[in-house]
C-alpha cells in the first residue's frame, strides 16, 4: 500500500472516531450517608450525639448533626445506620509484622538457642518461599483490617520487599488490608541472629536485613539500597555497636529521600543514639529516662509505646507448650515485674508531654486469636499500665497519623480525609476493652465488616460484608 493511502486511511479513522459521539460520562459519584448514635473525636474528647457521616468517592465530605447532613445528601443516597453505636476513625497500628508468625518453640530448644523464644521461628520465616511469605502476610492484613485496624506502619521481618509487595496489592484493591506504611529491611550492625553457619550466614542476614559497614558511606548506602524497593519509611535497630556518626548519616539520607527513621531502641545509650541521630519516632523506649523524654519533647520525637510484654503476655503465648514448674513460675515472676516497670514508664511518660502512639509488635502467634484480635490486647494492657482511655485512642488514631506523616489523611472523621471508620456497640472512654469487640469496619468509604447490620433501616442498601472491599 502506497504512503499516501496509508495517511488518508489513518486521517479517515482518527475522524471517525472523533465524530463517533459525546465522550463517556462520568462515572456518578459513590455516596453513603453513615448514622450513629454517638461520634467520637478522639482529638478533643468531644461527643456528638447522634450523628452523621456523609461519604463521596471514599473521603468524608461532611460530618454533623443527621437532619443537617440527611439535607445535604442526594436522593436515594445509600443508608447504613449503626443505631446507638459509638463511632471512630479507623485505628492505626504504627508498629506491627504482617509477614511473620512467631510460634513460641519448645522449652528445651528456647534454651539451646541466641533469643532461643524468636529466632527459630524468624530463620522458619526466612526459608519460606517469598511468595509463601506473602501469602502469610495477606492473611494478617486481612485479619488486622477486620480487627478495625484500617492503617499500619510494617517495621521490618518482611523478607527483602514483602511488605512493599503486600502494600501495592492492597492498594490495587487485589486483596483487603489496610493501608501499608512499608520498611522494608531493617537496618542492623549486628542484631537478633548470631553463630549461623558461616556459608550461608550472609544470605540468610540479607533476606531479613541491610547490614551497616562501611561507617556514615556504609549507612547511606543501606538506606538507598532500601529505597530501591519503593519503601515509605526507615527502620533501624540500634545497639551498642551503631556509631553515633553512622546514626546521623542514616537520618540524614533517609530525610534527603522524604523519609522518616523509625529507631528499635530498647536501653539508655541506644535511646540517647536515636536522639542524637535525629530519628523521627522511638520503638519501644524501655529504658528511657525523664531527661531524654524533655529531649524528645522539646525535639519533636515521638515514643512509639508498644506494650506487647506489659501485662502477662509472656505466659499466654507459652500456654501451647509443655513447660517445666519451673519455667512457669519465672515467667509468671517475670510478668509480675514487667506490669511494675510498664505502669511507672507509663506514668512518666504521660507526665512527659513527649508526642506519643502506641503500637502493638505482634508478630506472635496467640493461641485462639486472629492476628487483628492479638493486636488488639494492646488496647486494656495499655489502661491497666494506667494510660487514660483517652490517651489510648489518640495514640492509635490523630497522634498515630501524626506520627506516620498521614495526618492529612487518617486518624481523624472530618471532611477531606479517607472514609476510614469503625464503630462499637458501647462507650470506649468508659471500657476501652470495646475496641476489642468492634463491630462495624469501613475503610475507602467501602464496609469491610458489619455486625450491627440488624440497626440498618428498611431503606439501606449496605454492600454485603466480605465482598465489598472489591474496588
Amino acid at each position: 500500500m502506497k504512503p499516501d493511502r496509508i495517511s488518508t486511511l489513518l486521517a479517515v479513522s482518527l475522524f471517525a472516531l472523533l465524530a463517533s459521539g459525546q465522550p463517556a460520562a462520568p462515572s456518578p459519584a459513590l455516596v453513603t450517608l453513615m448514622r450513629a448514635g454517638r461520634l467520637l473525636d478522639p482529638r478533643t474528647g468531644n461527643v456528638l450525639s447522634p450523628a452523621a457521616v456523609l461519604i463521596e468517592n471514599g473521603k468524608i465530605k461532611e460530618v454533623g448533626a443527621p437532619s443537617r447532613v440527611q439535607a445535604d445528601a442526594p436522593a436515594g443516597v445509600e443508608t447504613i445506620d449503626l443505631g446507638s453505636s459509638t463511632l471512630l476513625p479507623g485505628l492505626i497500628d504504627s508498629h506491627t509484622h504482617l509477614l511473620i508468625d512467631v510460634i513460641v518453640p519448645a522449652e528445651a530448644e528456647i534454651g539451646r538457642r541466641f533469643n532461643g523464644d524468636f529466632v527459630p521461628g524468624l530463620l522458619l520465616a526466612i526459608t519460606m518461599s517469598p511468595s509463601e511469605r506473602v501469602l502469610l502476610g495477606a492473611q494478617l492484613a486481612r485479619e488486622d483490617l477486620e480487627s478495625g485496624f484500617t492503617t499500619v506502619r510494617n517495621v521490618g521481618h518482611s523478607g527483602i520487599d514483602g511488605d512493599v509487595a503486600l502494600r501495592n496489592a492492597i492498594k490495587a484493591g487485589r486483596i483487603p488490608g489496610p493501608r501499608i506504611l512499608a520498611a522494608g529491611r531493617k537496618l542492623i550492625k549486628s542484631g537478633y541472629v548470631q553463630s549461623l553457619n558461616p556459608a550461608l550466614a550472609k544470605a540468610i542476614l540479607q533476606q531479613e536485613f541491610l547490614v551497616v559497614n562501611g561507617g556514615p558511606d556504609g549507612a547511606r548506602q543501606a538506606v538507598n539500597e532500601n529505597v530501591f524497593y519503593d519503601v515509605d519509611l526507615i527502620k533501624v535497630a540500634i545497639g551498642e555497636d551503631i556509631s553515633a556518626s553512622e546514626m546521623t548519616a542514616i537520618v540524614d539520607e533517609a530525610h534527603r529521600q522524604h523519609l522518616k527513621v523509625a529507631a528499635h531502641a530498647v536501653d539508655t545509650a541506644s535511646i540517647q543514639t536515636a536522639i542524637d541521630g535525629g530519628v523521627d519516632s522511638i520503638e519501644h523506649g524501655n529504658g528511657v529516662t525523664d531527661e531524654q523524654l524533655r529531649t524528645m519533647r522539646d525535639k519533636g520525637i515521638f515514643l512509639d509505646l508498644t506494650p506487647t510484654f506489659y501485662d502477662g503476655f509472656w505466659s499466654k503465648i507459652h500456654e501451647t507448650i509443655t513447660v517445666s514448674p519451673a519455667q512457669r513460675a519465672a515467667m509468671a515472676a517475670g510478668d509480675d515485674r514487667s506490669r511494675q516497670r510498664a505502669a511507672a514508664l507509663v506514668q512518666r511518660v504521660m507526665k512527659s508531654g513527649v508526642k506519643l502512639a502506641a503500637g502493638s509488635d505482634m508478630c506472635w502467634f496467640y493461641p485462639g486469636k486472629t492476628r487483628g484480635q492479638a493486636s488488639a490486647t494492646m488496647f486494656p494492657t495499655l489502661r491497666k499500665s494506667g494510660m487514660p482511655a483517652l490517651d489510648i485512642l489518640r495514640a492509635v488514631t490523630s497522634s498515630a497519623a501524626e506520627m506516620l506523616g498521614w495526618q492529612y489523611r487518617v486518624g481523624a472523621v472530618e471532611p477531606g480525609k479517607f472514609a476510614d471508620l469503625v464503630a462499637v456497640a458501647g462507650d470506649p472512654i468508659a471500657d476501652i476493652t470495646e475496641l476489642e469487640r468492634v463491630r462495624f469496619v469501613m475503610k475507602d468509604g467501602q464496609v469491610v465488616r458489619n455486625d450491627l447490620a440488624s440497626h440498618q433501616g428498611a431503606t439501606s442498601r449496605s454492600r454485603p460484608s466480605g465482598a465489598s472491599w472489591r474496588r
